[in-house]
């Protein structure tokens, strides 16, 4: 279980240290170096809007990464997944500027993101789905939470890099060629990621899925339903309790993180150091701290934990903002801190919660399309939409509103669901699919058959 825990957890931190630094990079120089001829903060608003753009080819990954997922098996998929997006953040550390190549600049820049995009939107489903269909049922919630720790690890590397440059740099060297090492350094940690992703094994439960439906292909047997369409067909209900128990989560990261570094240097006029480094160490609680709601939720349910989670960020909102203008380090670390706490109860028991709201054999396409549709509404625009809020209004008063906004939609969307953490996700969904029955869904509030 270690290995199989180490391997998502290498790749999913890899893919986030990608996916982050780009972001961290949108909010510090692409502004200058691919926008040079913008207002400081229109050419940030652009910035973003690249970052944006990877967020919109993530429901596409999903799609393509979910239906092959289904169909031929995790592990492979997730080879592909980080092989691309490691290709892809290499790719920009290389890139041209705008002073070198002009207009061309930024159209490469957004070709890349979309890559990146696509490549996350696979990424993410296979990672959870490979921890949460071994081991222990009873510990599902912490085993599955690991993955989730990816996150905060590649912010954290991410951040960490970046921090170490520009204090090491004057401003000229880092926005001349210190930018680009980070992105570079994605070439060495593909290796490492491909050197564990490759020696686990495929998960037992699909395994066993795929062997049953070989079984039951005979003369006169049905065809096989299309991943995507059993999802659609049996669990849109559930579908639609992922996308909104995402809104919350998505949207609070991009505002704690990457949304800080913009209000810290261009609202409050503080070095972008400060803003680093508060993310650095917020990272690292987030990501301790994340295993421990993961295990709470095997204990009280995820339900609990994740409602906790968006009703907390929602009243934490406005101390945020009120620490962040004190302008001291010790508050802003503070109030970034307390933030990724918070979203750290919805992230941990994510991944549990949402694979057991779907069959095996549609479990990869279900999640995916559950979580990465979410995010074109939700994390992509989420810094656009903050920093427009701070242009328009030039405070935080209207961007808290918007995070609290999303914790009421999250909060209602579990309030459609029921409890998942005794499910059977050998068995969820599998008989009433075969009886070409629609199969009961979270939202509805009942509880899967076992199987005989």
């Amino acid at each position: 279980m270690r290995r199989i825990v180490a391997a998502s957890l290498v790749g999913t931190t890899i893919e986030w240290y990608d996916f982050f630094l780009y972001g961290s990079a949108a909010a510090l120089v692409f502004n200058k170096l691919f926008f040079p001829d913008s207002d400081p903060l229109v050419g940030t608003l652009l910035a973003f809007l690249t970052y944006a753009v990877g967020f919109a080819a993530r429901p596409i990954g999903a799609l393509v990464f979910g239906h092959y997922g289904d169909r031929i098996g995790r592990k492979k998929l997730l080879v592909i997944s980080l092989l691309m997006m490691g290709g892809a953040t290499f790719a920009i550390g290389l890139l041209p500027t705008h002073a070198t190549v002009g207009a061309l600049a930024p159209v490469l820049l957004t070709t890349l993101r979309l890559v990146q995009g696509f490549a996350l939107g696979g990424e993410w489903g296979g990672a959870v789905l490979l921890v949460s269909e071994h081991g222990d049922p009873r510990r599902r919630g912490f085993w599955a939470s690991w993955p989730q720790t990816g996150a905060p690890a590649g912010q954290l590397l991410a951040t960490g890099v970046l921090a170490a440059l520009t204090a090491l740099l004057s401003d000229g060297a880092f926005e001349s060629w210190g930018w680009r090492v980070p992105f570079l350094l994605s070439g060495l940690l593909v290796v490492v990621g491909l050197w564990v992703r490759l020696a686990v094994d495929e998960s037992p439960v699909f395994k066993e899925a795929r062997a049953r439906a070989e079984a039951r292909k005979g003369p006169g047997s049905a065809a096989e339903e299309l991943p995507l369409l059993a999802v659609l067909r049996h669990h849109w209900r559930d579908v639609l309790v992922a996308m909104g128990a995402r809104m919350a989560e998505n949207i609070s990261f991009y505002v704690l993180t990457a949304f800080l570094l913009v209000y810290l240097t261009d609202h409050l006029d503080l070095s972008k150091q400060t803003g680093l480094n508060a993310v650095l160490i917020a990272s690292a609680v987030h990501f301790a701290v994340i295993p421990l709601w993961g295990a709470l939720s095997d204990k009280v349910g995820r339900r609990p934990v994740y409602i906790l989670g968006a009703a907390g960020v929602g009243v934490w909102i406005f101390p945020f903002f009120a620490l962040l203008d004190t302008g001291e380090f010790g508050l802003i670390a503070l109030a970034v801190t307390v933030g990724l706490v918070l979203h750290g109860a919805m992230y941990a028991p994510q991944a549990a919660f949402f694979s057991e709201l779907f069959a095996t054999r549609m479990r990869y396409s279900g999640a995916s399309i559950g979580a990465q549709f979410s995010s074109v509404a939700a994390g992509a625009p989420a810094p656009l939409i903050a920093t427009a809020l701070l242009a328009e209004y030039d405070g935080s008063a209207m961007v808290s509103l918007y995070v609290i906004a999303a914790a009421l939609l999250t909060v209602v969307a579990l309030a459609c669901a029921s409890e998942t953490r005794e499910r059977d996700l050998a068995t969820v969904g599998e008989p009433a699919a075969r009886l070409g029955e629609a199969a009961p869904s979270a939202a509805e509030g009942s509880r899967q058959p076992v199987e005989p």
